[in-house]
């Protein structure tokens, strides 16, 4: 998706907090942080929305769930929350997938 703010920064054409890139995923501080630490988790992949994943989408989703915990152990976190927002209504903004890491307090659930 060319226009898809999340696919530029994956791209880098779009300046990031980017602090872990792999083959399948980016993750990068959240430029509205709703927690002391709140970074993404990204798919290199373009999915529009969790309602969206497919079968074939599974190890994908396995994996960014499991780099969350493990980004969240590296940042210090002891506790913390993981969240995808799905669809509008679901408060989704950006409509490309991508996981929520939040910890050390959370501010406000409503504006992730």
């Amino acid at each position: 998706m060319q226009d898809c703010i999340f696919c530029k920064i994956v791209r880098g054409d779009i300046p990031s907090k980017k602090f872990y890139e792999d083959e399948q995923v980016v993750a990068f501080h959240d430029i509205n942080p709703c927690a002391k630490t709140h970074f993404l988790v990204v798919p290199k992949k373009h999915i529009r929305s969790m309602a969206d994943i497919e079968e074939s989408d599974r190890d994908l989703i396995g994996h960014m769930m499991f780099m969350g915990q493990k980004l969240a152990k590296e940042q210090g976190l002891k506790g913390w929350k993981m969240l995808f927002n799905v669809e509008k209504e679901g408060g989704q903004v950006v409509f490309h997938i991508h996981l929520h890491v939040l910890g050390g307090g959370v501010i406000s659930l409503d504006e992730c």
